[in-house]
């Protein structure tokens, strides 16, 4: 990968795109991260391969995501919904996805 100025390119020239995601489990309870592969990321938490918090707490369940070009804006972001309370990420998750589809098989 290259990078032009803040923005970053792959080898192939496609510009490169950071996602800020939060996902959730049975019980609702919701993990925020930030990735550069969002469908292999949820794939990972959805097999639980990532050892830790997420896979002891089966978030399977993609429910928010945002995309960005810089990865300093998305990992700005991350660290933002990192730290509101529940009912602000509540409402955030709403305003794009009312039902908590899991967005995971539109990807």
């Amino acid at each position: 990968m290259f990078h032009d100025g803040r923005l970053r390119f792959t080898p192939t020239g496609e510009l490169r795109q950071y996602f800020v995601y939060i996902v959730s489990n049975s019980s609702m309870t919701l993990y925020t991260g930030v990735t550069s592969d969002l469908k292999s990321r949820i794939v990972e938490h959805k097999q639980k391969s990532l050892p830790g918090f997420t896979a002891r707490y089966h978030f399977d369940r993609l429910v928010y995501f945002e995309s960005y070009e810089n990865p300093a804006d998305a990992i700005e972001r991350e660290k933002q919904v990192k730290g509101w309370n529940r009912r602000r990420k509540i409402e955030l998750i709403k305003s794009k996805n009312p039902a908590w589809s899991d967005l995971s098989s539109d990807l």
